[in-house]
Parts: structure tokens; C-alpha cells; sequence
């Protein structure tokens, strides 16, 4: 049994469609598909709720827009007429439902919090419809699910929330386990769940890579293989890095702080529900078939310099929070991180000293932050900065911290490039540990580290 998670780039025109489908006839076991909404759909959707409360032709225009987009697909894909008008009726059906939500959005004035989780769902939901009426032209057995369907639970946080993988498991192995059996593939919905209310809630930004784990754990698969648009992990960014390699094999600790930490490449949740069931994850290149890409696992490989590559992050801001005993007075973290989670804010890491405690955070969020927290000067909290022409620079490779003299040799290359560097932790991970350069260092550093270990 394979799990395979598709992106939204992989549905976006004919001759991707018919990679997919190539690569589902090259499969000779059992599947199930988890699938991202169509390329750009869901973007266009986040961009157009900014105005529905103003102008209902931005609802017209953009259901008009989504619904050009899938039936074109439609139409270049499906030979059979009948097929093609029922998945037509049934991507019309999906777009009433959506516009009658938006028309209420219009009408009250404001998205409640609950419903803009819904609304963003829709490209999912049209996505399953789309590849399920296709594959069933090429003769693939297929039947196309919503998280709805499975009762995808999850708890009740909306945005980046979590499965319960125990009941969800139930679900899915009643619900799916006997249609696979009887050779059918289903096509489920990525990027989000159900709270126990009935509500939807999503799993983040690029999320998908997080669904299609959960159902492989639900399902017991043997392994998932996540689709994208790039060969794997690497062992820098190839636009920053040129020399930079494929890496063939991470553990899922390694795959965790590389993703965390600035690579793109795969949801930083991904690996969660999959730890401790030890099914293999995949990243294979949509495009380049022949690519063995990266195998991520519960063992490491072990390399000759130990690093296993060299990322980033260049949208962080450090919050800087001064006092002279801030350090160590007791309660003051939890009242800051308290604080900042009930304004939706996530702390990245934090380095303390006995004057002052560092918080990383995103650089949308800096100014957020700092409004919210200021009215705590005066007391212990002696001043407030916030820092963010700044880049964080992670090192990653199972073993780092006890390799006698490997931090010599990071900061020695780095030192021999004339770069400073203003901050360093590590012991918060044994798989990584990173510094702050300033973002104009950040190329120069990135080159000297690999340079040094990737010769």
C-alpha cells in the first residue's frame, strides 16, 4: 500500500495531468491519492477575500475565474461525454455552494473566524472532482473523498491544527480499507480537517504533505510518496549555493529541522503522525521520474563531515527584551509566550542570558509582537527592540553535537570570510544548531559553510 500526496502544480495543465496518470499506471500496489487544490487556485481565493465584504462582482469574477479553470481541464482530459458532463455538474454544484457562502460573507459585512477555514478549502474539493471524473475516462477505478466524508478529525484549533490520529485511524479504516481492497483508488482532500464541531480546520500553509502522512498512517501504508516540482532536500539552496547536491537519505529528525528552518521543500509536520509507525517518506521529482530523490527514515546516513546541508531563514526578526534580571525571574517567558499565542503569534526559538531574552520570530510578526508585550516595560523589563535585517543560518546533520571540533570548523569558514556572527545556540536540538549573520552576510555564508563541507 502507497500513499502518494499530489500537488497543485502536478493538476495544472493536460500534459502534467498525464504524468500523473502515468505514474498511477506504473504502480502495481494498492493507492490512495491525496491531493492539493489546482495551481493558484487556492491563492486566488485568499486574495479575493479581502474585498467580498465590498463588491459582490469580485465574488462573480472569481467563481467565473475557478470555474473556467477546472472545466478547460476538464475538457482537454475527458473524451467521454457523459462522464464529462456529470463532473461538470458536480464542479457546478461545489461552485453554488461556495458563491451562496460568499454572498452571506458579503451581506454581514466580515468572515467569521470559523468560516474562513471553509472557504479556503473549496480548491481541495474541486481538485478531488476534477482527477476523480479523469482517471475514471482512463479507465481507473477511482472515487473521490472530502475530509468531510472520512470525518478527518482533528482538535479545535482552525489554522494549523492537529489530527487525532487514534480516531481518525478508525474512520479511515473502516471507510477506505474495503474500497481499496475492491481495486478502487480513492482521491482525497488535503489541507485540512474536521474539529469534533463540524467545523473545518486546515493544517497550514502547504499543508497537504501533512493530510497525505495522516492518512498513510491511518491506512498502514508501507510508504508515502510526496510529489513535487524538485529533485529532494539538498544540501544548500541551488539559488543561493550552486555546488549544492541532492541529498538521498534523512532521518525524520533531520527532514524535521531542515524543513522548520527554511526549507520549502516539505511541511515541517509532515513526519509527526509517521515517527513512531517508521513508514518511510519519499520526495520524488513530478518532472523528473528518473531522479531517486530523498528517502526520509527513521535511520540517518552517515557522512564523512557529518552536515547533511546548510539552510536558512531570512524572514525572522529577533525580539529583543532587556532587563537585568530577566533571565531568571521565574514566569517572565511564560507570560511573554502566553501573551503572544493569544495574538496568534509563534515563537520560533529562544535564547536567554541573564539581561536579556530573545525570542525569533517571523517578520510579520515583529512589530505585532512588540505592540503587544510593550506594556510590560517598566517593571523587570527594563526595554523592547526588535532587530530584522538579520538571516538565521541552521546546520544540520544527525550528530552535530558530538562531533569533537565541527562548530570550530563552521565558525572557522565562516570567520575566514570577515562575517560576524551575532547570536549561536545549540543543545536545543541534536540534529542542528545555528547562528544570526546579518542578511547581507547570508549568501557569503551559506557558500562559505558548504564550501567546507561539500567540497
Amino acid at each position: 500500500m502507497k500513499v502518494f500526496k499530489i500537488g497543485g502544480s502536478c493538476l495544472k495543465d493536460s500534459k502534467n495531468i498525464n504524468n500523473v496518470i502515468k505514474i498511477i499506471n506504473n504502480e502495481n500496489e494498492k493507492l490512495a491519492l491525496v491531493l492539493s487544490a489546482v495551481s493558484g487556485i487556492t491563492d486566488l481565493i485568499i486574495k479575493s477575500t479581502k474585498n467580498f465584504d465590498k463588491d459582490l462582482m469580485i465574488i462573480d469574477k472569481l467563481i467565473a475565474k475557478v470555474y473556467e479553470t477546472h472545466i478547460l481541464l476538464l475538457k482537454n482530459n475527458i473524451n467521454n461525454k457523459n462522464l464529462l458532463e456529470s463532473t461538470t455538474n458536480k464542479i457546478n454544484e461545489k461552485l453554488e455552494e461556495l458563491k451562496r457562502i460568499l454572498y452571506g460573507v458579503h451581506y454581514i459585512g466580515i468572515i467569521p473566524d470559523f468560516m474562513y477555514p471553509k472557504i479556503i478549502s473549496f480548491g481541495e474539493r474541486l481538485s478531488i472532482i476534477l482527477l476523480e471524473g479523469i482517471l475514471k475516462d482512463k479507465g481507473i477505478e477511482a472515487k473521490s473523498f472530502e475530509s468531510e466524508d472520512l470525518n478527518l478529525l482533528t482538535d479545535n484549533a482552525i489554522d494549523n491544527a492537529t489530527a487525532n490520529l487514534k480516531v481518525v485511524k478508525e474512520n479511515i479504516q473502516n471507510i477506505l480499507v474495503p474500497i481499496i481492497n475492491d481495486g478502487v483508488i480513492p482521491i482525497i482532500t488535503g489541507y485540512y480537517g474536521i474539529t469534533e464541531h463540524g467545523r473545518v480546520a486546515t493544517f497550514g500553509r502547504n499543508g497537504t504533505d501533512y493530510s497525505a502522512a495522516v492518512i498513510a498512517y491511518a491506512l498502514n501504508a508501507d510508504e508515502l510518496i510526496i510529489w513535487k516540482d524538485v529533485d529532494g532536500f539538498m544540501t544548500a539552496n541551488p539559488s543561493k549555493v550552486k555546488n549544492a547536491q541532492l541529498i538521498p537519505h534523512l532521518s525524520y529528525y533531520e527532514a524535521a529541522e531542515l524543513s522548520y528552518f527554511g526549507a520549502k521543500i516539505l511541511h515541517p509536520r509532515t513526519i509527526e503522525p509517521l515517527i513512531n509507525v517508521n513508514i518511510p517518506v519519499y520526495l520524488k521529482n513530478f518532472y523528473n521520474l528518473e531522479s531517486p530523490g530523498t528517502k526520509i527514515w527513521k535511520h540517518s546516513i552517515e557522512t564523512d563531515g557529518i552536515i547533511k546541508s546548510v539552510t536558512y531563514n531570512d524572514n525572522i526578526s529577533v525580539l529583543k527584551i532587556y532587563g537585568a534580571g530577566v533571565g531568571i525571574k521565574p514566569g517572565i517567558i511564560s507570560e511573554i509566550g502566553k501573551i503572544l499565542s493569544h495574538n496568534g503569534i509563534n515563537i520560533y526559538s529562544v535564547i536567554t542570558s541573564q539581561t536579556c531574552i530573545n525570542l525569533f520570530l517571523d517578520k510579520n510578526d515583529a512589530i505585532d509582537a512588540y505592540d503587544a508585550i510593550k506594556f510590560l516595560c517598566g517593571g523587570v523589563i527594563e526595554k523592547i527592540e526588535h532587530t530584522e535585517d538579520i538571516a538565521l543560518v541552521a546546520v544540520v546533520g544527525d550528530g552535530v553535537l558530538q562531533t569533537h571540533g565541527l562548530a570550530a570548523k563552521v565558525f572557522s569558514a565562516v570567520a575566514n570570510e570577515k562575517i560576524n556572527v551575532e547570536m549561536i545556540s545549540s543543545g536545543a536540538s541534536e540534529v542542528s544548531y545555528y547562528f544570526i549573520v546579518k542578511k547581507a552576510d547570508l549568501d557569503q555564508t551559506l557558500n562559505a559553510v558548504h564550501n567546507e563541507f561539500f567540497k
